[in-house]
C-alpha cells in the first residue's frame, strides 16, 4: 500500500483533523506492535506497509514481555502527547484496523497468535470465545 493511501485510511478511521495526526498515531502504534511480533510474521506484515512505516515496525526495541491489551493502550498514551487511555484506544484501533485490512485473514491469524488475548478487538477482528 502506498504511503498516502495508508495515511488516508488511518485518518478516515481515526477521524483525525490532519494527515500529520494520522502519521503520529501510525508511527507510535506500529513501533509498539513491532516490539511484540517476531520472525516471518513481522517481516511479512512489514512487506505490506508503506516503506517508512515498515521500517518503524521492523526496528523497535524488543519487548521484555508481551503487553496485555490494557498496557499496550497505556504505552500508546504515554508516547502520544496529550493522549488519554480513551484517545489511545481510538488511535490503536484506527491504525490496527487498517493494518488488518492489509494483512488479510491468514497473516492476521498468525499475528494474533503471537499477541496476548484481547488484541483481536483492536484489529477489528473479534475472535469467538
Amino acid at each position: 500500500m502506498q504511503w498516502s493511501a495508508f495515511l488516508d485510511a488511518v485518518q478516515e478511521r481515526g477521524e483525525y483533523a490532519s494527515p500529520a495526526e494520522a502519521e503520529r498515531s501510525a508511527r507510535v502504534v506500529l513501533a509498539l506492535l513491532g516490539a511484540h511480533l517476531v520472525g516471518g510474521v513481522r517481516s511479512e506484515l512489514a512487506a505490506r506497509l508503506p516503506e517508512a512505516l515498515a521500517l518503524v515496525l521492523l526496528n523497535p526495541l524488543q519487548a521484555h514481555e508481551p503487553l496485555a491489551p490494557e498496557r499496550f493502550i497505556r504505552a500508546t498514551a504515554a508516547w502520544i502527547e496529550g493522549a488519554t487511555e480513551k484517545t489511545a484506544t481510538w488511535d490503536v484501533s484506527a491504525v490496527l484496523s487498517v493494518v488488518a485490512d492489509l494483512a488479510g485473514e491468514d497473516l492476521m491469524n498468525r499475528i494474533l497468535f503471537q499477541l496476548p488475548p484481547g488484541y483481536d478487538l483492536f484489529f477489528g477482528r473479534p475472535q469467538p470465545g
